[in-house]
């Protein structure tokens, strides 16, 4: 117990699925949590059931409430240590049926919000003496997966962004880490959306059919390694959380 002990995070998109769950066992482990998402009743709910929680309707894509959400955190809680940017959604689609704005809002909402995110923590960060960022990428960022090429094209550009910035907050001495999770499919409403609309046969579902499904609580086991201090030596990383490597 109390392996974020004291420690202040933000999870982005947590009103479900591997957010609400990442909020969830940080909050069991110590820290004071922020929950924030742009479906204020769920999110609401959610923090409801954590102790000391606070909810925030926050549209990840609007830098202005990057910069409110971050100054009502250190307002009510004077620092900021831990921030997951897990906001995100899917929209099931090849290259030759997306339609460009679609393409648009997922990469504004999933590559623009973590951009977005992490450029407003750092300062938070750089106040509080450091931090751990984790950025949410998924397997589809480093597999071929025919059906998501606009996730698969945001969920990149998280990975790539996640290097870069941890390169330069190294560089410039912040103390601040910056790591990415790879996340197969696990029981949240994305992968119930993806199995009633991706063919069986498609080359994305070879980890359920091979193995099942994760629980969100995997993933948010190891949220809470790179969150904690037990990480501290580890950063731009990029970690694959789908026990498949051997079908990848």
């Amino acid at each position: 117990m109390g392996r974020v002990e004291n420690k202040v995070a933000v999870v982005t998109g947590a009103a479900s699925g591997l957010g609400a769950a990442d909020a969830r066992l940080l909050a069991e482990q110590g820290a004071r949590v922020v929950l924030t998402d742009v479906n204020e009743e769920m999110g609401r709910e959610v923090a409801s059931g954590i102790p000391g929680a606070m909810f925030l309707k926050h549209d990840v894509r609007d830098e202005q409430r990057w910069k409110e959400v971050i100054a009502e955190t250190l307002a009510h809680h004077g620092r900021l240590d831990v921030l997951v940017n897990n906001a995100g959604l899917v929209k099931f689609a090849n290259v030759e049926q997306i339609d460009l704005e679609e393409f648009r809002f997922l990469n504004a909402v999933m590559s623009e919000g973590t951009l977005l995110g992490c450029k407003h923590a750092i300062p938070a960060m750089r106040m509080s003496g450091g931090g751990s960022i984790i950025n949410v990428s998924s397997i589809g960022a480093i597999k071929g997966i025919a059906e998501i090429v606009a996730y698969a094209a945001a969920k990149g550009g998280i990975l790539s962004m996640t290097r870069s910035i941890a390169v330069h907050c190294q560089t410039q001495g912040y103390n601040i880490r910056c790591n990415a999770i790879l996340p197969g499919a696990h029981e949240t409403p994305m992968t119930a959306q993806a199995l009633q609309q991706v063919a069986s046969d498609s080359n994305g579902m070879d980890q359920i059919q091979a193995l099942g499904q994760g629980k969100p609580v995997d993933v948010a086991n190891l949220v809470l390694f790179l969150a904690s201090d037990e990480s501290r030596n580890i950063n731009g990383a990029q970690m694959v959380i789908d026990n498949c490597e051997t079908i990848r």
